[in-house]
């Protein structure tokens, strides 16, 4: 056994594809005049966010999730496109078929990418890398676009190896290869590590993998706990985290960014405009699972989601003993939480979402879709 890792477990063949710069290079392929051109997917507005970049935008510093006024004064030559997430859903379509054909176990993560456990392929080819190579010549032939793929033994290091040259690249990481590949990665390319936990290693001595390697399971459990082990594994590039197959939603929500940031009491009609559109969203997925089969689900839930000015996240919930029977009364149910948010009345909040969670399979004794019948 090394770095507790029992070395007799089975050795998965997992790769991540990830579709380079997906929707700016939709964008491009189906307008050939934003070809070899700063492409940024986003709305124009003081309130917008990017949703994409070109590789052209990225070399100006321009990311996803960036505020949109912020690109466009780092490229102020750039071409803003609105998203039209149709038309990605449907390329996204034809991408996850050609998977289909090369195995059964596919976890899509968002609409460009996806692991995929081919340890036994459908397709009948030799490797892990071989179907890596025909699922990208595949896509490039279906789609006129590019992907990069990373092939390793499990699911957090061919995230990373993906990354590793892209754009339109491969790359592969062998099960004997794993642990120099980590090696010298900074220990924010780990799964998990964001700002906070990598500052914390960070003036701990611990910079690189290595460095969290060499600091030892106890040293690491006896600073961050549970989630020390769970570092400690990683170091050693384990992850015995299976390819999940996609689920049915447990939840279906919609939010929006407001213009200007408004006090709670203004929110009522901005709450009731999301709660349509959660509405019609659970409508088709209605439709959904009855097309495909599935037995029809109900959720228990209602859930209001604000966003401070400041940033900071709340929820409010609800179950109430049978759910609302249309839109407008799902709407009040989430004005109503507005009740339980105990923050100062100075407060001004940028985003409102309204979600149906907790979708499940009624018994037959209940449908809370039902009205109630007098006895």
């Amino acid at each position: 056994m090394r770095g507790g890792r029992a070395m007799s477990a089975p050795v998965r063949k997992v790769i991540h594809v990830d579709m380079d710069a997906f929707y700016a290079s939709v964008e491009q392929r189906d307008d050939p005049s934003l070809r070899g051109r700063p492409v940024v997917v986003a709305w124009k507005g003081l309130r917008s966010v990017v949703c994409a970049a070109s590789y052209e935008a990225r070399v100006f510093g321009i990311r996803s999730a960036m505020p949109a006024v912020r690109a466009e004064r780092l490229c102020p030559d750039a071409v803003f496109v609105p998203p039209d997430f149709a038309r990605y859903k449907e390329v996204s379509r034809q991408i996850r078929a050609i998977f289909a054909r090369h195995t059964a176990l596919v976890e899509p993560l968002s609409l460009d990418e996806a692991y995929l456990d081919v340890t036994v392929p459908l397709s009948g080819l030799a490797s892990a890398t071989d179907i890596a190579k025909s699922i990208r010549a595949e896509i490039r032939e279906t789609t006129r676009l590019t992907a990069s793929a990373g092939v390793a033994p499990n699911k957090f290091v061919a995230k990373i190896a993906s990354d590793h040259r892209k754009p339109d690249g491969l790359f592969v990481v062998p099960p004997s290869k794993v642990e120099a590949f980590l090696a010298p990665l900074p220990v924010g390319r780990l799964p998990g590590v964001g700002r906070v936990t990598q500052g914390e290693l960070e003036a701990m001595g611990l910079r690189t993998v290595i460095d969290l390697r060499e600091a030892g399971r106890e040293a690491l459990i006896e600073r961050f706990g549970r989630w020390g082990r769970r570092l400690h594994e990683l170091s050693w590039g384990i992850d015995e985290h299976p390819v999940e197959p996609e689920r049915p939603h447990t939840q279906i929500s919609s939010e929006d960014t407001l213009e200007n940031d408004l006090a709670l009491d203004a929110l009522a009609p901005h709450i009731a405009r999301m709660a349509e559109r959660t509405w019609a969203a659970w409508l088709r997925q209605r439709e959904r699972d009855a097309h495909e089969g599935r037995p029809a689900r109900r959720p228990r839930t209602v859930v209001l989601k604000l966003k401070t000015s400041d940033f900071r996240i709340l929820t409010r919930s609800l179950t109430p003993a049978r759910m609302p029977g249309d839109a407008a009364a799902l709407a009040a149910l989430a004005v109503s939480l507005r009740e339980r948010v105990a923050l100062p009345a100075s407060t001004r909040y940028r985003l409102i979402g309204v979600g149906l969670a907790n979708l499940h399979e009624p018994g037959p004794q209940v449908d809370l879709f039902e009205p109630a019948h007098d006895a």
